[in-house]
């Protein structure tokens, strides 16, 4: 098995469920917070971007093709990387992600797993890593932002993830019934 060859699909597959979330939408609801956190579908794109243009690609020596404004000018550490500005279109916010995970393709097709990358920002004593390490840390945080669009379009539109279709819209009313059932023995 090629090791590297399965994480990069995994992580293509991953990718591609990020933009069929905004399909559809209008631009208000994907840019529009629905739990405490203000989690919204096109910040989980653009915070994807500038992860894909860091770790597959600054870490190794690559410098993007563009720069991104809120790393410039230091406000992704106050958040500016989770959602968009009404200056940044949907369509620029989406192009940006598509363009760096081709950049990071490429960091990904030229490097062996054991290429050595640095991030900046990591402690000093754990700043050395290599592509493999980086490569895993890019499929967990696609995952777990797929994830997390998955709740927020749910809550938008009620399209649920890939297994959405199991169910009619009774058999769903009757499975949730049956969970709260459950839980309600321990109120």
């Amino acid at each position: 098995m090629d090791i590297k060859a399965e994480l990069h699909q995994k992580l293509r597959t991953t990718r591609a469920l990020m933009p069929a979330k905004l399909e559809g939408l209008s631009e208000y609801d994907m840019r529009r917070p629905l739990v405490p956190s203000g989690t919204n579908l096109l910040g989980l794109v653009k915070h994807l971007a500038g992860l894909e243009y860091l770790y597959l690609g600054e870490c190794f020596g690559r410098v993007p093709p563009e720069k991104l404004a809120w790393v410039e000018d230091k406000t992704i550490w106050e958040g500016a990387d989770m959602w968009a500005l009404p200056s940044e279109s949907s369509e620029y916010l989406i192009g940006l992600y598509q363009r760096a995970c081709a950049f990071a393709d490429e960091t990904i097709a030229t490097l062996e797993l054991d290429a050595p990358g640095s991030v900046p920002h990591w402690p000093e004593d754990r700043r050395a890593t290599t592509l493999g390490v980086l490569l895993i840390r890019m499929v967990d945080e696609t995952a777990h932002h797929a994830g997390h669009a998955d709740i927020v379009r749910e809550l938008i539109d009620g399209t649920g993830g890939s297994d959405a279709d199991m169910l009619d819209e009774a058999g769903w009313t009757e499975y949730c019934t049956k969970i709260q059932q459950a839980a309600e023995t321990f109120k």
